[in-house]
């Protein structure tokens, strides 16, 4: 009998994608069979206050000063894994997942945060478990890179030619893309997700992802003037963020055409049905926009990994940034007034489209698994024999 195969996926709660990207591994490592997959948000097990603490800052310093949060992103950007800043970051959860790995024995170990203690920790046991980074940006962060990973999985070829350059050897790296829900498999058709929303199909639909570092009076001007201008119909959509929610839907309660949501579990429903979305550029949404062939709008991105991401797509003609409601206002009146512009956008988001990310990654995972496991056992044979 085979024996059952272990797997840590290691994530934080440092904004929603990094959890999402594990969830979708763990469901794709599922599908296979014969594989435990234990999910470890490392920091928060660790370091429960520590962890608190840090979110409260990063949520600050990235809404209230995003400046600063710019800054010190841009700052550590090119640290290298042995200076001591990497290296004091990378302890954190050492002694936590040391206790684990001899506990649990995992036979590999996948990252969608990069909090790299596997190297620590693998100083201290003498035992060395197979390391694997899905890296969930399209820019590339040097907390991600150590001579210790065995494998890297990133959204682009271009990400991939900078770890190359890097001196990583090119068959250590796959540009799969980032991975993203499984409901974006199941393809719902556009007539029974707008019978859902109460939406009409054929009227363009503008989808709006609020975000707590815009103020809501903002969202509901642009908003607004997106239901007026376009003669289009607005769901915007607020995730867990109550109060968003509510200021939004009474603001907006007098106009039929907006329409506000909270956190929707099918966002892939919204997006078939969509003529473009307005969101902040974070990896996994962007992912999704991506693989939906969505035109994407991206509204006053914040300093730091995300400006970047903006910026890359934006290089592509993949998306737009838009730095005030009027800005926003008048390049989505473009899109939907110019079928040829529409054209322009979907087909460089097409030619970034990966497919199938999260099984890819889990598909050459277990293959890596299975070589190194040969390559082990040939080694051993030839000690005996020797």
């Amino acid at each position: 009998m085979t024996k059952r195969r272990k797997i840590f996926i290691l994530y934080a709660r440092f904004g929603e994608g990094h959890w999402q990207a594990a969830s979708a591994l763990r469901h794709s490592f599922a599908n296979q069979g014969n594989t435990e997959i234990r999910l470890i948000d490392l920091l928060a097990e660790s370091h429960p206050v520590l962890n608190g603490v840090s979110q409260y800052v990063y949520n600050k310093s990235y809404h209230v000063l995003p400046q600063v949060y710019g800054w010190v992103y841009e700052a550590t950007k090119g640290m290298k894994s042995n200076s001591m800043f990497a290296s004091w970051l990378h302890s954190f959860g050492a002694e936590t997942l040391q206790r684990l790995v001899e506990d649990e024995r995992p036979d590999a170990i996948v990252h969608t945060f990069p909090i790299l203690v596997l190297p620590f920790v693998t100083q201290k046991t003498g035992r060395k478990i197979p390391m694997f980074n899905v890296v969930t940006d399209f820019d590339l962060h040097f907390r991600w890179v150590h001579p210790d990973v065995d494998k890297y999985y990133v959204a682009t070829e271009d990400i991939g030619r900078q770890l190359c350059e890097l001196g990583v050897d090119p068959s250590r790296v796959a540009a799969t893309g980032i991975p993203i829900r499984p409901t974006f498999m199941s393809g719902t058709t556009g007539a029974l997700a707008a019978s859902y929303y109460d939406l009409t199909p054929s009227k363009p639909i503008v989808l709006v992802m609020a975000a707590a570092s815009i103020p809501w009076t903002e969202t509901a001007e642009l908003s607004r003037k997106l239901a007026e201008r376009c003669n289009a119909q607005v769901v915007i959509v607020c995730g867990r963020n109550r109060s968003l929610r509510a200021s939004l839907s009474n603001e907006l309660l007098t106009i039929k055409e907006i329409t506000v949501l909270g956190y929707v579990e099918h966002i892939d429903e919204l997006m078939s049905i969509s003529a473009c979305i307005i969101t902040k550029p974070g990896g996994l949404t962007l992912s999704e926009a991506i693989f939906a062939e969505l035109p994407i709008f991206l509204y006053r991105p914040v300093p730091g990994q995300e400006r970047n991401n903006a910026r890359y797509l934006a290089s592509k003609g993949a998306a737009v940034i838009c730095q005030t409601v009027e800005q926003a206002g008048k390049s989505v009146t473009e899109l939907l007034e110019k079928p040829e512009r529409r054209i322009e956008m979907r087909k460089a988001l097409k030619a970034l489209s990966k497919k199938g990310a999260s099984d890819s990654i889990a598909l050459d995972i277990a293959r890596q698994l299975h070589i190194m496991k040969e390559v082990s056992l040939a080694y051993g044979s030839i000690l005996i024999e020797g």
